[in-house]
């Protein structure tokens, strides 16, 4: 017989596929028994529920993660906007030493340059605290509001409408819109009439 009449071999192609690593989908094809099929079938579906699981922890760590960041960046961004609290809340005393000191009446012309010098200092505080962006609560007249302010008493009046404040003891501050200090105040309450 001549080499033009032996039979054909298929060409086969190596690709260095280790045995165990042939998926589970061929030896279904291969498998001789039934009952080995349904174990690599249970193994499937085991396996992919673990794929399934070990998923759903990426998606929740990733959520964590993103979490955590944002946390992050906030408690960052607030540190920006209210790192200064403290120090407003220790400089509010010496303002309001100024502020009272401003308030009594001037007697004898002598006292004008020391009157100024405080008027300035003052006015420098008021600079101050705007470019902090820290505003005044001075609610003179305003409604009553828990949020801003603190009562320090009540007066019967008639001149003013009940829960409205009549006085200001001293004032709030405000930092970014955040209370630094509440405003201390005495709120209007009804008159009570004797005939009554």
């Amino acid at each position: 017989m001549s080499k033009v009449d032996e039979p054909k071999k298929e060409a086969t192609i190596d690709y260095d596929v280790p045995t165990d690593a042939v998926s589970p989908e061929v030896e279904l094809r291969d498998g001789e028994n039934n009952d080995d099929n349904q174990a690599v079938v249970s193994e499937i579906d085991t396996l992919n529920l673990e794929i399934a699981a070990l998923k759903d922890e990426i998606l929740r760590s990733r959520a964590e993660v993103e979490n955590v960041r944002k946390r992050a960046e906030k408690d960052v961004a607030a540190a920006h906007k209210y790192g200064i609290e403290r120090l407003i809340q220790d400089i509010l005393p010496v303002k309001d030493s100024m502020d009272m000191g401003l308030e009594v009446p001037v007697e004898s012309g002598s006292s004008d340059a020391f009157r100024e010098g405080m008027e300035l200092t003052a006015k420098m505080f008021s600079d101050f605290f705007e470019k902090l962006n820290v505003t005044v609560i001075s609610p003179l007249g305003d409604t009553f509001d828990p949020e801003l302010h603190q009562a320090m008493m009540t007066e019967p009046t008639s001149e003013a409408e009940k829960g409205t404040v009549t006085k200001v003891m001293q004032q709030g501050y405000l930092l970014n819109d955040r209370l630094v200090r509440p405003a201390l105040v005495v709120v209007a309450e009804e008159l009570n009439d004797a005939g009554d």
